[in-house]
C-alpha cells in the first residue's frame, strides 16, 4: 500500500483542500471516496482504508473547508478558522469540492468503478451530491445519517442566519452547538464525556476527545452550512434528480441519536424508495452508536463495507 497526500484548489477560490489516497499495490478493482463528518478529518478513516486497500480497493477523501488540513489559502497564508466554510454559498461549495476530488481521481483511473461513502455531516453532503452528480458514480453508502423535522431545521437555520447578520460568522457559536448536540447523551447512563454518544468504545471516545482536530465548535457560518445542507434535502424536486437505478446502502447504529435511534434512518430510506430509488437497502446495528467504524464490534461493520465495495467492483450493475 502507498499513501499519498496532496492538495487541490477549493471551489471557494481561496483555499487549498487537503486530500489523501490510499493506493493498493495492484491495479484497483474499484475506488471508494470517503466524505467525512463534522469536526473531524479524513485520516481518521485510516483503519477502514487499510482494510479496503488489502482487497485491492483504492480509497480517497478530502478534508472539508474548515476541517483537518484544509485551512490554508492558496498562497500559503492562514485561512479561515476551524468550523467555517466560506462566505458565498458554502453548502454548494462543500458538495463541489467532493466532486472536484472525484474528477481528479477518476481521471487518474478511468473506467474503474467509483463508489462514495458519506458519514454523518458527510452523509448530508453525499445526499446533496446524489442530486447534482449521482449519475457519475456506481453506488453510495450513507452512514450515520439523520433527518430532523423541517420546522426544526428552518428554525436552526434562521437562528444561525441571525448570528451571521450580527457579524458572528467566524466566531465559535456555543449556543447553536448546545442546541444541536445538547441532548445526544440523554439515553446513556452515567456518561463520562460530552461525546459518549459517538461510540461505546471508551478508548475511541477518549482518542476523539484528545484530538485537537476533532470536536471543535462550529462557527455560525458552519452551522448555517450544515442546516442549509439539511434544508435542501426537504425539496422533493431537488431529490427527484437522483438517479433511480443507483444502489444505495444505509448503515447506522440503533443507538445513534443523529438518526433518531434508527427511526430517522428508516424514514430517509423509505423516502428514497418513494422517489423510485428501488435499489435502496438499510442495515441497523443493535447496541451501536454514531461512529460505526470506531465502534465496539466494528469488525462486522468493516466486513459489511468491504462486501458492499467488492460487490459493485465486480459488477457495478449488480442488483
Amino acid at each position: 500500500m502507498k499513501k499519498e497526500e496532496f492538495y487541490f484548489d477549493s471551489r471557494d477560490g481561496v483555499t487549498q483542500i487537503h486530500a489523501v489516497k490510499w493506493i493498493p499495490d495492484r491495479d484497483p478493482i474499484c475506488i471508494v471516496q470517503i466524505v467525512h463528518g463534522m469536526a473531524e478529518y479524513v485520516q481518521r478513516y485510516e483503519r477502514l482504508a487499510q482494510e479496503l486497500v488489502q482487497e485491492g480497493i483504492l480509497v480517497t477523501g478530502e478534508d472539508h473547508l474548515g476541517h483537518g488540513l484544509s485551512v490554508r489559502k492558496k498562497n500559503g497564508e492562514e485561512g479561515h478558522p476551524y468550523g467555517y466554510f466560506c462566505a458565498h454559498d458554502p453548502a454548494t461549495v462543500a458538495v463541489r469540492d467532493v466532486h472536484r476530488l472525484k474528477k481528479i481521481v477518476q481521471e487518474q483511473y478511468p473506467g474503474v468503478p467509483y463508489l462514495i461513502l458519506g458519514h454523518s455531516m458527510g452523509s448530508f453532503i453525499l445526499r446533496n451530491y446524489l442530486c447534482r452528480y449521482g449519475t457519475g458514480i456506481d453506488a453510495a453508502l450513507i452512514m450515520g445519517t439523520g433527518m430532523p423535522a423541517r420546522p426544526v431545521v428552518r428554525l436552526a437555520k434562521g437562528i444561525s442566519r441571525l448570528f451571521l447578520l450580527l457579524g458572528g460568522s467566524k466566531k465559535k457559536n456555543r449556543l447553536l452547538h448546545a442546541m444541536a448536540f445538547g441532548s445526544y447523551n440523554k439515553r446513556i447512563e452515567n456518561p463520562k464525556t460530552p461525546v459518549d454518544w459517538l461510540s461505546t468504545d471508551e478508548a475511541e471516545v477518549a482518542k476523539y476527545a484528545a484530538d485537537p482536530l476533532c470536536g471543535f465548535v462550529f462557527t455560525a457560518n458552519g452551522f448555517w452550512t450544515l442546516f442549509e445542507l439539511l434544508d435542501r434535502l426537504n425539496d422533493r424536486k431537488y431529490l427527484e434528480q437522483m438517479p433511480k437505478d443507483l444502489p444505495v446502502l444505509f448503515l447506522s447504529g440503533e443507538e445513534d441519536p443523529v438518526g433518531d435511534y434508527g427511526a430517522a434512518v428508516h424514514r430517509v430510506a423509505e423516502d428514497f424508495r418513494g422517489l423510485g430509488m428501488y435499489r435502496t437497502q438499510i442495515k441497523l446495528y443493535p447496541g451501536m452508536r454514531h461512529e460505526l467504524v470506531n465502534e465496539t464490534g466494528r469488525e462486522e461493520v468493516l466486513r459489511d463495507i468491504l462486501a458492499w465495495a467488492v460487490s459493485y467492483a465486480k459488477d457495478p450493475a449488480k442488483d
